[in-house]
This record gives structure tokens, C-alpha cells and sequence, in this order.
């Protein structure tokens, strides 16, 4: 047998409290919208998409509460399964309902949380 036919792959949830991914996609390609199912009537111009993954995975459902209060951002996406959270809005938007989100899981919670990043 080669080594391809015995190789395995196994994944594995660590679980933990921790944002892993929070990601601000600043004034997107409208295709981008398209692909991910948010809304159309967006001004692409001036938008933003934000990507935050976060475990324990319901916990997403607390980080999208948290952004809906802090900003006018929108909830594009929430899954409790994966602990995805993609939101949209203004670029300011975004970022203070991402920025709200850190200082609520840090201080509140005590995750251990990625830097925001932006693109």
C-alpha cells in the first residue's frame, strides 16, 4: 500500500472559549453579497462584511445579541452549530458591533479573543 491509501485525516473541536476569526471585509465586490445570501439592496460603496467565528459554538448567538445592540449593523448569518457570525453594514457599523463583541467576550466572559482585522 502507498502512504496515500494509509493516510487519515481527523478533525477535532477543541472546545474553549475563544474568537478565532474576526474579520472586517471593507466596501466588498457586490458578488460577494450574491454568494453569501445578504441583502441586495446594500450601497456597496460604503459597506462592509464582517466574518467572527467564536467557541464555544452558541455563543454566536450572544455575539450576534451584542452586535445588533451596539450598532446598525445586520445579522447576515448566525450558526449555533459552527459559532459563525457574519454581519453587515457600514464599515463603522461593523466595527463597533466587532469591537463591542471583543470587549464583552474579554472582560465579561474571559475568552481568549483574536485581533480585529481588516481588509
Amino acid at each position: 500500500m502507498e502512504l496515500k491509501e494509509k493516510m487519515r485525516i481527523i478533525q477535532e473541536l477543541v472546545p474553549g472559549k475563544q474568537v478565532t476569526l474576526c474579520h472586517i471585509i471593507a466596501n466588498p465586490d457586490d458578488v460577494l453579497y450574491t454568494k453569501l445570501g445578504l441583502d441586495p439592496k446594500t450601497d456597496y460603496s460604503r459597506s462592509a462584511i464582517g466574518v467572527l467565528t467564536i467557541s464555544p459554538c452558541e455563543s454566536a448567538v450572544i455575539a450576534a445579541d451584542i452586535a445588533l445592540k451596539a450598532s446598525n449593523a445586520e445579522v447576515g448569518f448566525v450558526d449555533r452549530f459552527t459559532g459563525t457570525l457574519i454581519i453587515s453594514g457600514s464599515v463603522s457599523a461593523v466595527e463597533a458591533a466587532f469591537t463591542a463583541i471583543r470587549e464583552y467576550v474579554i472582560n465579561k466572559l474571559g475568552y481568549t479573543c483574536c485581533e480585529l482585522t481588516r481588509t
